[in-house]
Parts: C-alpha cells; sequence; structure tokens
C-alpha cells in the first residue's frame, strides 16, 4: 500500500489494519517497564500509523539523534550516486583521494571498493573511527588510510564507522555537494521530511556514520520508503531493485552471540531473523521492517539502554504474533 502524498502518514485504528489493540499496550507495556529511558514508538502497518507515543519530556516534532542508523540514510545517498553515475560500487576508494591516500599504496587498500565499505567488509581488522577522529590534523580520510588494511577486502565483516565516513566522503568529493544536501531534494523532501540536520567532520564532510537527527514519523516514512521497494507517492524515488540489494545479505556475520546480528548484513542495513531487516543506532535507535507482515517499526531511546538485544527480542515475542492477516473487530481501546 502506497502512502498518500503528504507530510505526514495516514492514521486508522489497530484493529483495522488486523492488530488488536490489546495486544499492542502489552507490547508497549513491556517496552515501558522492562527497558528504561524509551523516548518514542511509532508503529505503521499496511502504510498507516497505528500505535505511536513519546515518553515525557520528549514530542512529536522533536528531532531524536540517530547514532549509527544514520548509516543506512547514508547508503541511500550511495545507492542514489550509483543510479545517477555518478560513480561505481566497485570503484577502488584510493581512486577517490590520490593526494590522503599512503605511498606506496599496499595491495589490499588498493583492491578496497566502494562496496567493500557498504557491507562493512574493508579488510581494516578494527573499526577505523578512533584513528580517525584522533588524526593530528584532523583529516578523517587520511586516519581511514593510516588503518592497515590486515586482510583482502571482502573477506570477512567488521563493523566500522569510519567506512561509512568515507562514503558519505566520496558522495562529498564527487557530487560537490555535502550528504545531507545531496539526500534534500533526492529522499528528504520526496518524504516530506522537513528539518534533517547532520554533524560534520572538522573538514566539513557530512560524519555519515553517525550524527543524524529526524523525529520519529521521519524514521518511519524512512522504512515505509523501503517496505515500498522505494516508492513513493506513486514515484519512483529509489533506483528499482537497490532496496533488493541493500538489504539482502551481502556478507555473513555470523558468531556474534545476539542472534539479530548473525543474520547477514546488507549495504549498512542488518538482517534480521523473521525475514526482517533494520536500520539501528546504539542506545536503541531502530527502524525494523517487516516485509512479511507490511509493518514498519521506529524506535528512539536514550543513553540506559545498552541491550540492543531486547527491544527486537519483544518484537519477535510480543508484536510479531499479534499480526493477523485480516482486519479485527473494533475495540474499545482505540488510540494508545
Amino acid at each position: 500500500m502506497t502512502a498518500p502524498h503528504s507530510h505526514a502518514l495516514p492514521r486508522s485504528t489497530p484493529e483495522s489494519q488486523g492488530v488488536a489493540s490489546s495486544d499492542l499496550l502489552r507490547f508497549i507495556d513491556a517496552l515501558d517497564t522492562q527497558l528504561h529511558e524509551i523516548h518514542s514508538v511509532m508503529l505503521v502497518r499496511h502504510g498507516t500509523v497505528i500505535a505511536e507515543g513519546w515518553w515525557s519530556p520528549n514530542q512529536p516534532s522533536h528531532p531524536h539523534l540517530l547514532f549509527s542508523l544514520s548509516k543506512s540514510f547514508t547508503a541511500t545517498a550511495v545507492g542514489l550516486a550509483v543510479a545517477e553515475g555518478v560513480f561505481g560500487l566497485d570503484d577502488a576508494v584510493i581512486g577517490f583521494f590520490p593526494d590522503q591516500a599512503p605511498t606506496p599504496v599496499p595491495p589490499n587498500l588498493a583492491d578496497m571498493t566502494v562496496r567493500h565499505l557498504l557491507t562493512m567488509a574493508s579488510g581494516q581488522a578494527s573499526d577505523a573511527w578512533s584513528a580517525m577522529v584522533n588524526h593530528p590534523e584532523e583529516d578523517w580520510v587520511r586516519g581511514f588510510f593510516d588503518v592497515p588494511v590486515s586482510h583482502p577486502p571482502g573477506a570477512h565483516f567488521v563493523y566500522n564507522t569510519g567506512a561509512t565516513y568515507m562514503l558519505s566522503a566520496i558522495v562529498q568529493k564527487t557530487t560537490g555537494q555535502k550528504l545531507i544536501d545531496y539526500l534534500r531534494p533526492r529522499l528528504f523532501e520526496p518524504l516530506g521530511i522537513e528539518n534533517p540536520t547532520w554533524q560534520d567532520s572538522p573538514q566539513g564532510i557530512t560524519a555519515g556514520g553517525i550524527g543524524l537527527s529526524l523525529t520519529t514519523e521521519d524514521i518511519a516514512k524512512f522504512g515505509q520508503l523501503y517496505a515500498q521497494h522505494g516508492q513513493w507517492a506513486g514515484r519512483q524515488v529509489l533506483p528499482v531493485g537497490w532496496v533488493e540489494a541493500a538489504t539482502s545479505p551481502q556478507i555473513s556475520n555470523a558468531g556474534h552471540p545476539n542472534p539479530d546480528w548473525a543474520q547477514g548484513y546488507g549495504y549498512q542495513f542488518w538482517r534480521c531473523r523473521h525475514g526482517a531487516y533494520r536500520g539501528d543506532g546504539v542506545f536503541g535507535q531502530y527502524c525494523v521492517v517487516l516485509p512479511d507482515q507490511d509493518a514498519v517499526l521506529a524506535i528512539t531511546s536514550g543513553l540506559d539502554i545498552f541491550d540492543m538485544q531486547q527491544p527486537l527480542a519483544l518484537v519477535w515475542e510480543m508484536l510479531l504474533p499479534a499480526m493477523t492477516d485480516a482486519p479485527l473487530p473494533a475495540d474499545a481501546v482505540l488510540s494508545l
């Protein structure tokens, strides 16, 4: 179901979309009592919002820092730029920054491509972020290149916020626009996302891997766009085939103790159990897309949430079984 051309997603009762209000209340209560410092939640089913809530002092209009959920937006910019022919997924990373790359260029670094950055398979043994932000000249690109590429790129998964910054730097280098400005007419404006803000590096490059702030509904819109295979209001906003590629398992991340961190990784999206996928950020920022249930869940949280698996476990335990295929009889409880 395609959301109408409006700045707000449509609203309807949970029962009209096949979910009992009583089940939603139990799920919200579990979030509230089992977790701490939940800031907001919004559930979209069949393209309409059926539950939404904010914990004081948070408000619907308040933007929230997304932390690493920002990565999925950066990947979206890459998909758009590739479709426009600006650069290719298999272009070498050092080719964009010849003046900042080390000399001589180590063989593994020479083999690193845009695709390897997208899939967290740069070949570096650890996240380059610390080396970047602590670079003596505040040159985050040089800081990234300072981290040895110990393994052949593409060989194994290492979560790397520095790699996402490099994607942002590549977009800016090739388009002449900051990532946020590049996305404004291509993503934010079509979805009615009005006031996005994004932190920059000392060199004026959008941080990419962190730093984006949006409202809860903006997060839900982004998830709904992906749920609709990149279509919005009758328009193909994202390139055909991008959603499938970005949200499919592009590399194995097996072995993580949390099961929803071991289902495979796409282009800056995590695969989940139950056929779902998500973008997420530390301290409990989630955009979960459940294709089999035609649902999108947005959650924002505060600094007290460290166990990122726990909210997802509640989704699988309580929310997933509550979604039925047909509308339910009206309930006396129509709002949360």
